[in-house]
């Protein structure tokens, strides 16, 4: 199609993740508790690191960070999606959608980047324990959760410039959310650099820090295998098979969709972009809390305070 065909588009219409009434309705239930469940997690998470002295560490610090930007990437499309489930009509201004494409890509590179600097800080108490103090102080770690926040918004004001400079033919999306591929689907000419910018910006966002996450935890195992008591062992484990677990799905997700996009579907882009903004975000403070005894203990503390407090009030 040429460039004589294009349309000026001033708002899109995103066909969601069905057309069927009474689906779209049992999906509102779904994904409303989801959401909940997210929201209360990780603002639970910030709470207890908030409150807890005991988890004013580098590891939590980057934790509460994650923490953070889950909530926003989570309301950068989730509560869209939720009034999508019960309109007969959807759809989101031009405007809007250039904004949540931006924002979301953002905090989604910058949520890769934080797992690669938590490698290294899991890499660092493991090998360095006598040391980690000294190497993780307070501004390095600053350093790196802004750094990791910096390299996830320019690599996406970059996409997001080059996405929505290019003539659009329609104005329907075949997805729940203005998401990077989908988006290009509306394009009148060859996208051809576009896909090269896409393959170049997953490399830089998700196979850097894989790198990082692989080169930490190949050191980790290996000065873990140099412990000789078996306790010693199961400890060093204990503090990174939560961190593991979460970068194994992230990355092992990203990696099957976006170093491949040419033959994903837009059935497989709608479930990874539903995995990274609502599953992901859900299961990072389950799967911390509930496998960290640290947190669990800070929790019950907390937990004390409070009922000490409410009987003082109310006694």
């Amino acid at each position: 199609m040429g460039r004589e065909n294009q349309t000026w588009v001033s708002e899109f219409i995103l066909l969601g993740l069905s057309s069927c009434w009474e689906t779209q309705f049992s999906l509102f239930f779904l994904f409303l508790a989801m959401y909940l469940v997210t929201m209360l997690g990780n603002f639970l998470i910030l709470f207890l690191i908030r409150l807890d002295s005991s988890l004013n560490t580098p590891m939590y610090f980057f934790l509460s960070v994650l923490s953070f930007v889950d909530i926003c990437y989570t309301n950068s499309t989730v509560p869209q999606m939720l009034v999508h489930f019960l309109s007969a009509w959807k759809t989101i201004p031009f405007q809007s959608c250039v904004l949540q494409f931006y924002v979301s890509l953002a905090l989604g590179g910058s949520e890769f980047f934080l797992l690669g600097a938590m490698a290294y800080d899991r890499y660092v108490a493991v090998c360095h324990p006598l040391h980690y103090t000294v190497i993780m102080h307070g501004g390095l770690c600053l350093g790196l959760a802004a750094g990791c926040l910096v390299a996830g918004f320019m690599n996406s004001l970059m996409e997001t410039i080059i996405t929505f400079r290019l003539p659009l033919c329609h104005n329907i999306i075949n997805h729940f959310a203005c998401e990077t591929l989908a988006v290009l689907r509306l394009a009148c000419v060859d996208i051809s650099f576009n896909m090269v910018m896409v393959a170049i910006s997953g490399f830089l966002v998700i196979m850097l820090p894989c790198a990082l996450v692989l080169f930490s935890y190949g050191h980790i195992v290996a000065a873990i295998l140099r412990i000789r008591s078996a306790q010693g062992r199961s400890k060093a484990f204990g503090t990174c098979a939560s961190h593991l677990t979460v970068v194994s799905m992230c990355f092992g997700t990203a990696i099957f969709t976006y170093m491949r996009p040419e033959v994903d579907s837009p059935a497989e882009q709608k479930m990874t972009t539903l995995f990274f903004a609502v599953v992901t975000p859900m299961l990072n403070p389950v799967i911390y809390s509930l496998r960290n005894k640290e947190v669990k203990s800070a929790l019950r503390r907390v937990l004390r305070k409070l009922n000490g407090i409410t009987s003082k009030l109310f006694s």
